[in-house]
């Protein structure tokens, strides 16, 4: 049986000529490549140098998206494009302690902190690791043991079709780097900080990549996060790539909170490639952003593999919100799971494209979807759209999308028995969120969650 399900007018994608604004800034990032190559060709394996150089001739003939593109129809990236494509300069001396206090997380095993895209050491807690997991910077590795991240490293995320992954992998320099060994148990989450200091004359652009290897049979928590140093700095652009490789049976708790200024371009890309019997979980975390994209790719490459992908959006203002889902069962006997929630207000948007494939040999396939938006003022909306592709006959997949207000109803009767509106309005904002922030076993980051609902919700939409 084959079944394919879409949105009626549908548009292929077209190549674009590159002129004007658009152009000028592909050739300007094709020029400052030039200049990186120069300097990363001499500390990085002969592979990896040729790999970037690939990428970048990608990214110059695919150019910018536009929203002629079927995947990019409601997301415009104009004001990006216009943008400067200078590389961010180092800021770590401009990150103080009481940055780094607000922006990590209490109960972690480690932390690395990555300023601008570059690792910082100094400000990073990594001693306490139990033995043979390795939690450091990307650039060292590839410069003393790049035969451990050569197998999966660029190998994940392609380039081919997506010109901001071929981007990030045409300016590969630096980024973290995890290796949990076989039958490792972590009993407390890594945390993964990447810090925006914003402190730059123009709009400057970081690339941070994160490779995440999990042997077979471990079991591992991680926190992959992206924050402002301030609110107060100029606009910005984070780039990142994220490959993680999840080894046979092994069990991957992944969290993504993005918590980036009120000025910043956030686009970012999370590829997973999971093992037979493995248990992989996406929690995709977004609480600030001017325009944000996340894109999340998994492969189930074996026989019982379990994927869940959960996420919670908030966004006020102009804010621009664009979630982009990919599980694609290529063996028989796998479950996937996936859950999005959105919180919009002001002139907010948002999109929701969830698409599943299952291919003819994934007999046994379970899949459930589900994406819900909750409004809270005329002027928000969102564009969801489910995709099923089916071609096996014994499977059970299912989605529903649901948008709406605040139900009136349940606002009176809160409100009849005395609870003011501000009180009633998150109260039910809470209870709609409490379904995603329930899912989240790191303590710290649930209480976060908890917070911005409780204090920052109510006073924007009320």
């Amino acid at each position: 049986m084959t079944h394919v399900m879409e949105e009626s007018g549908q548009r292929k994608a077209t190549p674009q000529a590159r002129t004007g604004d658009r152009g000028r800034s592909v050739a300007g990032y094709v020029a400052e490549f030039e200049r990186f190559d120069r300097a990363a060709s001499a500390r990085q394996p002969a592979w990896l140098a040729e790999t970037r150089r690939a990428a970048i001739a990608t990214f110059s003939e695919l150019g910018f998206p536009t929203t002629r593109q079927e995947t990019w129809r409601f997301t415009s990236v104009a004001p990006l494009a216009e943008a400067t494509t200078a590389r961010a300069s180092d800021g770590q001396a401009s990150v103080s302690a009481e940055t780094l206090r607000r922006l990590s997380l209490d109960g972690v095993a480690a932390l690395a902190v990555f300023v601008n895209g570059r690792f910082a050491p100094q400000l990073s807690t990594l001693s306490a690791l139990p033995k043979g997991v390795v939690v450091t910077s990307l650039a060292s590795v590839l410069e003393t043991r790049a035969q451990i991240a050569e197998p999966h490293l660029t190998s994940i995320a392609d380039p081919a079709n997506h010109p901001f992954v071929a981007l990030n992998t045409a300016f590969l320099d630096d980024g973290a780097f995890v290796s949990i060994p076989a039958h490792t148990v972590l009993s407390e989450p890594l945390h993964l900080l990447f810090i925006s200091t914003g402190h730059f004359e123009t709009t400057a652009v970081t690339h941070p990549r994160v490779l995440i290897i999990a042997g077979e049979h471990s079991q591992s928590q991680i926190v992959e996060s992206y924050a402002a140093a301030s609110d107060r700095g100029r606009p910005y652009f984070t780039n990142a790539v994220t490959e993680v490789v999840a080894g046979v049976q092994a069990v991957i708790d992944h969290y993504k909170l993005q918590r980036e200024s009120a000025q910043a371009f956030h686009l970012a890309s999370m590829y997973v490639a999971a093992q037979r019997g493995s248990t992989f979980s996406s929690h995709s975390l977004t609480l600030g952003g001017k325009l944000v994209r996340n894109d999340v790719v998994t492969s189930l490459r074996g026989e019982g593999i379990d994927c869940t992908l959960n996420g919670l959006y908030l966004g006020g203002g102009t804010a621009l919100v664009d979630n982009q889902t990919t599980i694609d069962h290529a063996m028989p006997h796998c479950g996937s799971h996936e859950v999005y929630k959105g919180i919009l207000w002001g002139h907010a948007r948002a999109v929701f494209n969830g698409k599943i494939i299952v291919r003819p040999d994934a007999q046994k396939t379970d899949a459930k979807q589900t994406n819900k938006a909750l409004l809270l003022s005329d002027d928000a909306q969102i564009n969801t759209k489910p995709e099923l592709e089916i071609f096996a006959n014994d499977v059970k997949c299912t989605h529903g999308a649901a948008i709406g207000q605040l139900d009136e109803d349940a606002l009176f009767y809160l409100r009849a028995r005395g609870l003011g509106l501000s009180e009633a309005r998150a109260m039910l904002i809470h209870a709609f969120a409490g379904d995603i922030i329930n899912r989240v076993k790191v303590p710290a980051l649930q209480a976060l969650l908890e917070t911005a609902l409780l204090t920052e919700l109510p006073k924007e939409a009320a």
